[in-house]
């Protein structure tokens, strides 16, 4: 019975060791393998940015505006335009059924501070059909609150009011999620303060869970992979396609000079007349006494009809 007793000691404490030997092992394969990862990431941010750069000698009937880090450079995905900031110009496309003209001047690793540095006085140059911000990620590892919120409003005071800005994404880990929490709290009262759409990506990344978004995540586990993308700009498309439908309504309702006059007015405006419309549609008897017209804006110039994509264009842009 001793002997038996030895033996049983032995033989569990060497599969001990080989569980703890097959831990660590299985613990330095996994550091290398994000190590390898990151060191990946490094070699392919010169990659994105070029692509995104040759994308501005594309011309379109709308433009699409795009601030941000590494995350709308589309880093992790398997190809640029499979980050949220591609999967938004494809759908804009579609829904548009226009040709789209993609300015991506986001930049790997930025901070607020440096966005409002670098990519502002870029941005100041174009006059979007639909703006997209996601800043902040990158602040949160060395998080002053005071300076976020400053950098914030500079960049928020600096797009247009349309323009669609994002909550930071869930983090997961409690001593990130704090900073998050405040973070997105100032994100929401600076937006709001702007009249700013803000796009639900903390929740919705937060809903998604943890164990989906490791499966979702780059090599790094800090980069969404195309999975994660899509989940990022699922949490912007309501909202882009509201302003394409806006959009629409203004190249439909308005001329070119009233649409300029009119400025940040101009959506109520073509939201109205087009009211107006489906209100002598439904009821085609007022139609006869107005003089038979049905768009009480039909003597206006017309802004020129946006160009259908091509399947070429589409192809380009991808």
């Amino acid at each position: 019975m001793k002997g038996r007793s030895l033996l049983t000691v032995g033989i569990t404490a060497a599969a001990t060791s080989l569980v703890g030997a097959l831990g660590v092992w299985g613990a330095r394969a996994g550091m290398r393998s994000q190590r390898n990862a990151s060191q990946r990431v490094v070699d392919i941010l010169p990659v994105h940015a070029d692509w995104w750069r040759e994308r501005l000698l594309h011309e379109g009937a709308l433009t699409y505006v795009a601030i941000g880090d590494s995350a709308a450079q589309g880093v992790g995905a398997s190809i640029p335009s499979r980050g949220y900031v591609g999967l938004l110009a494809r759908r804009i496309r579609h829904r548009s059924r226009s040709s789209l003209r993609v300015v991506n001047l986001s930049v790997s690793g930025a901070t607020t501070e440096t966005a409002a540095a670098e990519q502002l006085p870029k941005f100041r140059k174009y006059s979007p059909d639909i703006c997209t911000v996601s800043i902040g990620a990158n602040d949160i590892a060395d998080f002053d609150p005071a300076r976020f919120e400053r950098n914030l409003r500079m960049i928020y005071g600096a797009v247009p009011s349309h323009s669609i800005v994002a909550e930071l994404p869930c983090m997961f880990f409690r001593d990130r999620e704090r900073k998050v929490l405040v973070a997105n709290e100032i994100v929401r009262r600076v937006a709001e303060e702007f009249g700013l759409t803000v796009a639900p990506l903390h929740s919705i990344t937060k809903r998604v869970g943890l164990r989906r978004t490791f499966f979702n995540t780059y090599g790094d586990l800090f980069h969404p992979n195309d999975n994660g993308y899509e989940v990022w700009a699922s949490a912007f498309e309501p909202a882009v396609d509201a302003r394409v439908d806006t959009v629409a309504a203004i190249h439909e309702y308005l001329s070119a000079r009233e649409a300029e006059t009119l400025g940040s007015h101009a959506a109520a405006v073509a939201a109205a007349r087009a009211d107006a419309d489906a209100d002598v549609s439904a009821h085609p008897e007022f139609a006869g006494r107005s003089g038979g017209s049905s768009r009480p804006h039909a003597h206006h110039e017309r802004r020129a009809p946006a160009h259908r994509s091509s399947p070429q264009s589409d192809d380009q842009a991808r």
